[in-house]
């Protein structure tokens, strides 16, 4: 979930995701790859495979990816007051950058006979 991701990133802990789809939060200012480590469903199930990998990662690779990670871990912390490009900032930004394709596609939802025309293609 959403929220172990952040404790990682806050905790300066280098995230090991396990997913075949995944829309992680603020990816559209972040790059994941610099600090996280990705592995499908199938590589994750498959016996002493995931293991391996950690175990064999190298730690030169693994300490630029930690350093990385102290640098956008700001990103993920809430703040009282909010502060500049922290978790709340990041989150409202987000927002605003995907509200137009909502209301795109609520209006046009609404005025096409076949809602999804633009899949049928």
């Amino acid at each position: 979930s959403s929220c172990r991701l952040f404790d990682a990133i806050v905790s300066h802990c280098v995230p090991v995701i396990v997913s075949d789809r995944i829309e992680l939060p603020f990816e559209d200012e972040i790059d994941y790859q610099e600090f996280s480590l990705f592995f499908s469903v199938n590589e994750a199930v498959w016996p002493g495979y995931l293991m391996q990998k950690l175990e064999t990662f190298p730690k030169e690779k693994w300490l630029k990816m930690w350093n990385k990670l102290k640098q956008v871990a700001h990103h993920f912390e809430y703040q009282y007051p909010a502060k500049k490009d922290d978790a709340v900032n990041m989150l409202w930004r987000q927002i605003h950058r995907k509200l137009p394709a909502v209301n795109l596609a609520i209006h046009r939802t609404k005025r096409l006979k076949i809602p999804d025309w633009w899949k049928r293609r």
